[in-house]
């Protein structure tokens, strides 16, 4: 999976998918629920570095496999819907022209 662009893309998405469910539905719950904001603080970080990640990894990925406006853009979108890129890695292995 780590051998070419588009797979590298596909971890990092998958890591970035992860991060934003744990901090959806783990850390903001206990922020607001529990009152404290630590686990937002560092779930955030890295959920925020890692979706720089996916940016680059898109970037990469798009010039490697010269993938349409159309499917870069829907990655975009998908990045900030919960389970979107887990939908989207699950589209690339089936299609990943």
């Amino acid at each position: 999976m780590l051998k070419t662009a588009v797979g590298r893309f596909r971890f990092v998405a998958l890591l970035e998918g992860w991060s934003f469910l744990i901090l959806l539905f783990i850390a903001m719950p206990i922020k607001y629920l529990g009152d404290w904001g630590l686990p937002v603080t560092i779930v955030g970080a890295a959920h925020g570095g890692l979706f720089v990640l996916y940016m680059i990894t898109l970037l990469l990925a798009t010039i490697s496999a010269r993938w349409k406006l159309g499917r870069v853009v829907g990655a975009v979108l998908l990045s900030f819907v919960p389970f979107g890129t887990f939908w989207l890695d699950a589209r690339i292995k089936r299609d990943p022209a």
